[in-house]
C-alpha cells in the first residue's frame, strides 16, 4: 500500500515546529542535567514524553480529519461518537469506505441504512447491544451496515499485544484504502488504522 501524500496546512505545520523546537529545548537541558547535576530525571523524562504526546495527537487529529474529508461530511459525528466511547470504555470499531469498494472484504454485517449520526454510533457499539462486537460501515453519510467481520492482520506474529478490534482494522486497511477508527475498551484509547498503520489519535 503507497503512503498517501498530504501536506500539512500552515497553522498546524507552525504549532508542529513550536512544539518540536519545545522538545528539543527540553531534550537537551535533560543531557545537560546528566553531565553537570546529580539528580533524578524521571519527572523531565516524563515532561518529555508528554510534550511528544502532544504533538502526536495534534498531527493525527489533523491527518484522520484530512483523510476522511472527501468520503464522509460527518466527521464530527463520528470524532464525538469515538470521544464518548472513549470516556465510556466502550469498544469500538468505525470503518469508513473511501475508493476501494469493501462488499467482498466485510462479512456477516446486519444492514442499518441510516443517516451518521454520533448517538446512532454509540447505540450501536454500547455493551451488550448484539452489534457492538463487530465493525460498523460508513459510506459517505450512510451508516450501511454494523456487525461486520473484519479480516485480521496479516502479520499477526508482531502485533501479538494488539487486541481484536486493532489487528482487524489494520488487516482491513492491509487490504483497501479504507479508514478505521477504533476505541479500545480497556483503555479508552482511540486509534486510528490507514494503510496497514496504527496510528493513536487519543489516550
Amino acid at each position: 500500500m503507497i503512503q498517501e501524500s498530504l501536506p500539512l496546512d500552515e497553522p498546524m505545520k507552525e504549532q508542529i515546529l513550536r512544539s518540536l523546537y519545545e522538545i528539543t529545548a527540553e531534550a537537551e537541558a535533560i543531557r545537560r542535567s546528566l553531565v553537570t547535576e546529580e539528580c533524578c530525571i524521571l519527572s523531565r523524562l516524563e515532561a518529555l514524553q508528554k510534550l511528544i504526546l502532544d504533538v502526536q495527537t495534534a498531527a493525527a487529529s489533523f491527518y484522520l480529519q484530512a483523510y476522511l474529508s472527501e468520503y464522509t461530511p460527518h466527521y464530527i459525528d463520528i470524532s464525538l461518537a469515538a470521544k464518548h466511547l472513549a470516556e465510556r470504555r466502550h469498544g469500538a470499531l468505525i470503518v469508513i469506505e473511501r475508493n476501494d469498494s469493501l462488499d467482498g472484504l466485510l462479512h456477516h454485517g446486519i444492514p442499518i441504512g441510516a443517516k451518521v449520526s454520533h448517538m446512532l454510533l454509540e447505540t450501536i457499539f454500547y455493551p451488550g447491544n448484539p452489534l457492538h462486537d463487530g465493525g460498523t460501515l460508513i459510506r459517505y453519510d450512510e451508516i450501511v451496515s454494523a456487525g461486520n467481520i473484519l479480516p485480521l492482520a496479516e502479520h499477526v506474529a508482531t502485533r501479538k499485544k494488539l487486541g481484536t478490534r486493532h489487528r482487524a482494522a489494520i488487516g482491513l486497511t492491509e487490504r483497501s484504502d479504507a479508514l478505521v477508527i477504533v476505541v479500545s475498551e480497556e483503555t479508552g484509547t482511540i486509534s486510528f488504522a490507514i494503510n496497514g498503520r496504527l496510528y493513536v489519535l487519543r489516550r
